[in-house]
């Protein structure tokens, strides 16, 4: 996946600001795919050049004037392609490419605290992931509101359980790993 065909799917639903496409990316798919304002940006602006976009500059009175970004037909088979490709990402959804567990790997070349602090570490932020994750699933609601089609949001919420369940296994390895490395000090 490239962050263009998550914000491709996500101006599918409709007409947005890149602020709000900013905000419902990384409310939606930011727990499985990163993407900062300036990338966004830059990949708007892209895919506008490559006909996939339209934009229309809004003046408001109050505020900033801001820019809305709407699907094109052309937008619209690019996703479409994108979403048919029988490949779907699967064996890349499971290669695993961590300098964290290459350092747990090695961890026998340093001294034992060195590892359980970066294990530590590593269970905290899992931790906190898990906790953010249940802002997601508020957005899940949020964003059903202006999307009323239960079968898509059937599918933002297996995606929500996914993550959960991966955040979940990462906290109870990083405890089973800290019981069996603390236990040996």
């Amino acid at each position: 996946m490239s962050l263009k065909h998550g914000l491709l799917g996500l101006l599918n639903y409709g007409v947005m600001s890149g602020y709000e496409l900013n905000k419902a990316f990384n409310a939606s798919l930011g727990f499985f795919w990163q993407g900062q304002a300036s990338q966004i940006y830059r990949e708007l602006a892209a895919m506008e050049r490559s006909g996939w976009l339209t934009s229309e500059r809004v003046v408001q009175e109050d505020k900033p004037s801001k820019k809305l970004y709407a699907l094109t037909e052309a937008g619209k088979k690019a996703l479409a392609e994108w979403l048919a490709d029988p490949d779907g990402g699967v064996a890349e959804a499971l290669r695993v490419r961590s300098a964290f567990l290459m350092r747990v790997f090695f961890g026998g070349e340093t001294p034992p605290v060195e590892t359980i602090a970066l294990i530590r570490a590593f269970r905290d932020e899992s931790e906190k992931a898990l906790r953010a994750l249940g802002a997601t699933s508020a957005s899940v609601a949020e964003y059903a509101q202006t999307v009323p089609d239960e079968n898509k949001i059937k599918y933002w919420r297996l995606v929500a359980k996914f993550g959960d369940g991966y955040y979940r296994a990462a906290v109870e390895w990083a405890r089973k790993a800290l019981a069996e490395l603390e236990a040996k000090l």
